[in-house]
């Protein structure tokens, strides 16, 4: 199995300036890195140096579009429904801002995860 990529402290700065002020937004370590979740569901997620967002079908076709734009997550299995946005938008966070805001909205409109029931 391989590795997982670590986040550096800067890779998580750049992540939580791209957190939208919204009070339904909840922040949570998963597997040595961050993600953003709504009712329970991840919208925004940091892999390595990757920042993904999760997007409709027609929001991922246009974001993919986007030079430097690709799969999220590891190579021999990404995540499904989601993009990492361009490294280079990393110096220009305000390009990245509209698609964080797409994927709220996007994640925001799907029902509410059900927590799993705990073992016994």
């Amino acid at each position: 199995m391989p590795t997982m990529p670590k986040p550096t402290d800067g890779d998580r700065e750049y992540f939580r300036a791209l957190l939208p002020d919204d009070a339904r937004v909840e922040v949570k370590p998963m597997f040595g890195s961050l993600g953003a979740f709504v009712n329970g569901n991840m919208f925004l997620g940091l892999y390595g140096r990757d920042v993904g967002v999760k997007l409709d079908d027609a929001a991922r076709a246009e974001l993919l579009a986007e030079p430097g734009a690709g799969p999220f997550g590891p190579a021999e299995r990404p995540m499904g429904g989601y993009v990492a946005l361009p490294p280079a938008w990393r110096s220009e966070p305000e390009r990245a801002a509209p698609w964080v805001g797409r994927a709220l909205e996007h994640v925001g409109s799907l029902p509410p995860k059900r927590p799993k029931a705990k073992r016994a």
